[in-house]
């Protein structure tokens, strides 16, 4: 099963020449989750060569203009090149009221049927789940409500061996109860141990979308142990006052959470357009934490490739 991450946009709030707002691409076997859909996301999305097409979920955190300005540009593009499935948004209320105001305005009536789906302001739980992939929301500290996301990836404790269920004459009904464990027991009644007919699955993906935020301790609980957390720093610790008053988070404060989450990976980004070097955010970062990971347009992260 694949679990890719690809970044569409890492800066903060300002886009550049070379920078665009924040947006990524989450895809779980073949299934794609768009997370935050700054300006000129679909222009990213066709760059990279990723069909917006095949998203059938977008979430979004805040309600800030870098973090949704792309979004009815996008849902325009789907509905012109004649999209018919549904499409799922993700996001607190009030988005709902600008994407119906702007479709009014435009005369729009899409091809296609659009869910939205509000994200509880304070309260935390699973906003989506299928047969691959959990997701929840996390509460974050930000200058307005702002939610976060943990995408969990759901597997059988067992993989099934091919060659001998096919020797065993295992009947594909019950693949299911061999993936939980369960042995089998043929026709003649001899019980065929699972170990036969199964290996160990590997662990389940974990991934942590932490958005605009303040320094906050008790994120610590909820992100633990992810695979890999993405955590904005957009400012230095220099500016550790800027970032409180504006509702931001530093490099430092960042790998402080991942260290004290044991998280197995940071990803960082949502810089301020005031840094032209990542690398001088990353290696202040890795005073603290050491597995760091600088976000930029195209990047690609295979999380069966994580250490």
């Amino acid at each position: 099963m694949s679990f890719k991450l690809t970044i569409l946009g890492c800066s903060s709030a300002i886009p550049t020449i070379d920078r665009n707002p924040t947006a990524q691409l989450l895809n779980v076997n073949e299934r794609f989750f768009l997370i935050d859909c700054g300006e000129g996301t679909q222009v990213q999305l066709r760059k990279f060569q990723l069909s917006f097409q095949r998203i059938n979920h977008i979430f979004i955190s805040h309600l800030h203009g870098d973090h949704y300005f792309g979004l009815i540009g996008l849902i325009s593009s789907m509905h012109l090149l004649g999209r018919k499935k549904d499409l799922h948004i993700h996001a607190h209320a009030e988005l709902k009221e600008i994407i119906d105001l702007q479709l009014l305005a435009s005369n729009t009536e899409l091809n296609y049927p659009l869910f939205f789906h509000p994200i509880p302001d304070i309260n935390e739980g699973i906003l989506f789940e299928d047969d691959n992939i959990k997701v929840s929301n996390i509460v974050l500290d930000h200058s307005i409500k702002c939610s976060g996301f943990i995408f969990t990836e759901k597997r059988s404790k067992r993989k099934i061996v091919k060659s001998e269920v096919e020797k065993f004459h295992v009947p594909y009904d019950k693949m299911k109860s061999l993936k939980n464990g369960a042995d089998w027991i043929n026709g003649k009644g001899e019980v065929i141990p699972n170990e036969k007919l199964t290996i160990k699955n590997s662990k389940p993906h974990t991934y942590a979308f932490c958005s605009d935020t303040r320094y906050d301790a008790e994120l610590v609980s909820k992100i633990k142990k992810v695979d890999l957390l993405y955590h904005e720093t957009t400012f230095k610790k220099d500016l550790e006052e800027r970032a409180h008053q504006t509702g931001h988070s530093t490099t430092l404060q960042a790998a402080s959470i991942a260290r004290k989450a044991e998280v197995k990976n940071l990803l960082i980004g949502h810089y301020s357009q005031r840094y032209k070097d990542f690398e001088e955010l990353s290696e202040e970062a890795k005073k603290i934490f050491n597995k760091v990971l600088i976000s930029y347009s195209g990047l690609e992260i295979d999380f069966k490739k994580l250490n």
